[in-house]
């Protein structure tokens, strides 16, 4: 099976230079790797020591990051991350595809709350087949889950999505076309939490379904900013 292209990440810059006119350059922007860990999966992380450009992660059928009144607790999906303090978080972006096939199969971006008394908290944002079509989803739990769905706009299955802490402390998930960003989701609570142990950002893949093949996601130019 091939593989889609993934689309190069390119971030436009205006620079200044001695005509004191602005010029713009594009620049391409990798990922600073420092330590990254896998959690529930018994791959190895990709590269040696540092992420290659592009790389995978497989789900094996059963595993999902879910919550859902009155008891419904799953947080068993290989998840690619690195540990961050909260108030450093400023931005992770990454572009990914995968050939979506059984209903409920996804990826994309994740970040985790863990905390040291209290119940995990997370947001996730990718593309998730539901509804007989991929679609642009966001879940986010803080006591249990919500769900938002949107179509994907090339009506394909590979997206670049970008999480940001923007300068009021909202966490705002943005769908990035080219040099143009557009907002899907704000989340207001994200950096109010007091009880927090470490931040886990990174990129995951889920096959909620107990059929069918592993899902591979393949993902690409992950990018994650800290002040």
């Amino acid at each position: 099976m091939s593989r889609i292209p993934l689309p190069i990440l390119a971030e436009r810059e205006y620079v200044g230079n001695p005509t004191g006119h602005r010029v713009m350059t594009v620049m391409i922007k990798y990922s600073i790797m420092s330590t990254f860990a896998f959690a529930n999966s018994s791959e190895k992380v990709p590269g040696n020591g540092t992420l290659p450009a592009e790389f995978i992660i497989k789900a094996s059928p059963g595993t999902d990051v879910w919550s859902k009144p009155p008891s419904t607790e799953r947080f068993n999906a290989p998840i690619l991350y690195q540990s961050v303090p909260l108030n450093s978080f400023k931005r992770a972006r990454v572009a990914f595809n995968a050939f979506w096939k059984d209903k409920y199969d996804q990826g994309g971006l994740i970040l985790v709350l863990n905390s040291a008394n209290g119940p995990r908290r997370w947001v996730k944002t990718g593309i998730e087949l539901t509804h007989g079509r991929p679609h642009l989803s966001t879940v986010t739990k803080d006591r249990f889950a919500d769900w938002s769905l949107q179509p994907v706009p090339s009506g394909g299955g590979a997206a670049t999505l970008e999480i940001v802490r923007e300068s009021d402390d909202s966490l705002w998930i943005y769908l990035v076309e080219g040099v143009q960003k557009n907002p899907l989701r704000e989340v207001t609570w994200f950096f109010e939490e007091q009880d927090v142990q470490d931040l886990w950002v990174g990129l995951y893949a889920a096959k909620p379904s107990n059929e069918g093949q592993d899902l591979v996601v393949n993902f690409g130019h992950f990018i994650i900013d800290t002040v």
